[in-house]
C-alpha cells in the first residue's frame, strides 16, 4: 500500500548491536550493548528492541489521542502506554519480535478503553507496519 510520506528522518548505526546509533539532527545519540540473555555483555545502553518498545509506545499514545475524537474517548493528560518487546528464535528459522501493549487510561472506562486502543491500533503505523507479520497484545490496564 503506497503512503504519501510527509516526513522523513535518518539514523545511521555502527558497530553492529555492540556499537553505537546517532540521527542525522543529533537528537538521538546512543550506545549499543548486545544484553547478556542474547550472549552480549550487558551493561548500560540501548538495544534494537529497546528502542523499538520506545518508538512504538510513543506513537501508539499519539494514534489513542488522534483517534480520540472519533471514537469519542478523551485521553487523560497522565495517560501512559508501555510497549514490551520480546526478541527470540522463530520455528521458521531466523528471529523474530513480539510487542505487548498496555495503555493505562486513568479515569476511563474500560470499554471506552478497549475501544480507543482498537482504533488506535487500526492507524497507528507501527501497528500498520508489525500487521501480520508481529504478535501484537493490547491490554487495557
Amino acid at each position: 500500500m503506497p503512503v504519501d510520506v510527509i516526513y522523513k528522518t535518518n539514523a545511521t548505526a555502527t558497530g553492529g548491536r555492540d556499537g553505537a546509533a546517532r540521527s542525522d539532527d543529533g537528537s538521538v545519540d546512543v550506545k549499543l550493548v548486545v544484553p547478556k540473555e542474547m550472549g552480549g555483555p550487558g551493561g548500560v545502553g540501548a538495544n534494537p528492541e529497546k528502542l523499538f518498545a520506545a518508538g512504538y509506545s510513543a506513537c501508539f499514545l499519539g494514534a489513542m489521542k488522534a483517534v480520540s475524537g472519533k471514537v469519542g474517548v478523551k485521553v487523560p493528560a497522565d495517560a501512559t502506554v508501555t510497549a514490551e518487546v520480546g526478541f527470540g528464535p522463530r520455528s521458521e528459522g531466523g528471529y523474530g519480535i513480539t510487542a505487548a501493549l498496555t495503555a493505562n487510561l486513568p479515569g476511563v472506562e474500560r470499554e471506552a478503553g478497549e475501544r480507543l486502543m482498537a482504533a488506535a491500533h487500526e492507524v497507528c503505523p507501527y501497528s500498520n507496519a508489525t500487521r501480520g507479520n508481529v504478535d501484537v497484545a493490547l491490554t487495557l490496564a
